[in-house]
């Protein structure tokens, strides 16, 4: 990547895209799993000071459904749809238990490739159904990620590599095999369906982010989220381009090592980068945009920043300082923020200003993600 590629990438008129294809909610879904609760919104008074907004949110992921990362939320609802389809049953209305009752005694193994939180997320589901699981991880995933896999009892292969080599090799592992699942949150030709299914299920957390701002009293003017390949982008483009009442600008944040979709972005097609000299913010490292997401990012993405390892680590201190439990990857979207408000063509895409109130979505608590010594 040159210099200019790092430069944030604006795109006038994002906001008035409209997603061609709503997404189905799954919160029905979540709220039938034990310990479904929404995750808290915090509130940073002093960030929204600084930066000359009314106020700023951090949408608090480090203690979802057990696990401390969002990534169960779609994980749970990809694994849920799959196995219903492959049962016949219908996914509307199905529950924890009906599916418990459903796989008794099947041999299945859910198979995915991670850098953490995935795959910690699809062990946990495997574990709560009685199936097995098999997970993949490249290099660069921290020593607490590989810890929590084994935890959930899955069999774990650390094949090296980059993440794409990851993800290449768990698809090829189950080729053939009718007892295996892919359960993969990235996409690309001829594997669409299951990367669907899990951008449906992270819409939960955006619904939970309106009903929470409701009750604050106000509204959300832009949305900030660390992105890897993309996934939970889409998501939220998709649901605030769609399934929303409100339309608030949305900001990606990538590592400038990864920063794949900001890339893609500049380039006005889909690129890959070299992600091989890592990051702190493992579960971004990732060389390539989800094939599914492209389109949708492409047409409803208002800004796109890339940041560095330092100022996110100074962020990780500063957010714990302040109440919230956040690890790289989260810290990552208060950088973002800031990056994205000192420029002037990304600020005034934004609308940023005194009334604005901003969300940061923070993916990850530091457990999951230690901030290597």
């Amino acid at each position: 990547m040159t210099s200019s590629t790092h430069d944030p990438f604006v795109l006038p008129g994002a906001r008035e895209w409209n997603a061609p294809q709503l997404l189905a909610s799954a919160r029905e879904f979540h709220r039938t799993l034990d310990g479904y609760r929404m995750s808290p919104l915090v509130e940073l008074p002093s960030v929204a000071a600084e930066l000359g907004v009314s106020r700023v949110f951090v949408k608090d992921e480090s203690e979802r459904l057990g696990l401390p990362a969002f990534k169960i939320l779609g994980a749970s609802w990809a694994v849920a749809k799959s196995l219903a389809v492959r049962v016949g049953q219908s996914p509307e209305g199905v529950t924890l238990q009906a599916l418990r009752d459903a796989v008794e005694g099947a041999s299945l193994t859910l198979v995915t490739a991670t850098d953490g939180n995935h795959g910690r997320a699809v062990s946990h589901m495997a574990r709560l159904l009685g199936l097995h699981a098999r997970i993949y991880t490249p290099d660069g995933v921290s020593a607490a990620a590989l810890a929590g896999i084994r935890l959930e009892g899955a069999a774990l292969i650390e094949c090296g590599g980059s993440y794409d080599d990851a993800v290449s090799a768990a698809a090829a592992s189950v080729e053939g095999n009718d007892t295996e699942l892919l359960i993969q949150d990235t996409s690309w030709a001829g594997y669409e369906e299951v990367p669907r299914w899990i951008v449906e299920g992270y819409s939960t957390l955006f619904s939970e982010i309106d009903e929470q701002l409701e009750a604050f009293g106000t509204t959300p003017d832009a949305v900030v989220l660390p992105t890897g390949v993309g996934s939970l982008l889409q998501s939220a483009v998709e649901y605030y381009r769609g399934a929303s009442t409100f339309r608030p600008g949305i900001v990606s944040v990538e590592p400038v090592v990864a920063a794949c979709v900001l890339e893609s972005l500049h380039a006005g097609e889909l690129r890959s980068v070299d992600t091989s000299s890592g990051t702190i913010m493992t579960g971004l490292c990732t060389g390539s945009v989800s094939e599914l997401a492209w389109p949708t990012l492409r047409a409803g993405l208002d800004v796109a920043v890339a940041v560095t390892d330092d100022t996110v680590r100074a962020a990780v201190a500063e957010l714990g300082a302040l109440g919230p439990d956040v690890g790289p990857c989260g810290a990552a979207t208060l950088v973002g923020l800031r990056v994205a408000a000192g420029d002037e063509n990304a600020r005034a895409i934004l609308g940023l200003g005194k009334d604005s109130v901003v969300v940061l979505v923070s993916t990850e608590g530091l457990s999951a993600n230690p901030l290597p010594v």
